[in-house]
């Protein structure tokens, strides 16, 4: 019990260092998921989805693991952030200025 929980919360801090840099955060139609894209220190880029809910008092919560992947790329992290995150696509469709920014991070 107690090792497995500071197991997975020693991972899940992991999942938002605060040395990474979001540069865009697309939130969905309902504003209750969103995908932040950022870099880290080292040079590389990640990504990882969150939710809202009322039961979390609005805070974002993340829902993946996503952000232990490293990309060389923002468009690397960007293209596997389309597949794995299904309301991802058409968000970027109708906010295009999106994709662009994602493109110069």
């Amino acid at each position: 019990g107690l090792f497995l929980l500071k197991t997975r919360e020693s991972f899940m801090s992991k999942r938002s260092d605060k040395s990474w840099t979001v540069f865009v955060s697309v939130e969905n139609f309902e504003h209750d998921r969103c995908v932040d894209i950022f870099s880290r220190a080292d040079g590389s880029y990640g990504f990882e989805e969150f939710r809202r809910d009322i039961e979390d008092g609005g805070q974002w919560t993340p829902v993946q693991y996503y952000s232990g992947v490293t990309y060389v790329s923002s468009a690397d992290a960007l293209d596997t952030a389309e597949r794995c995150v299904p309301w991802l696509v058409r968000v970027l469709a109708q906010k295009p200025e999106l994709r662009m920014r994602i493109g110069l991070g």
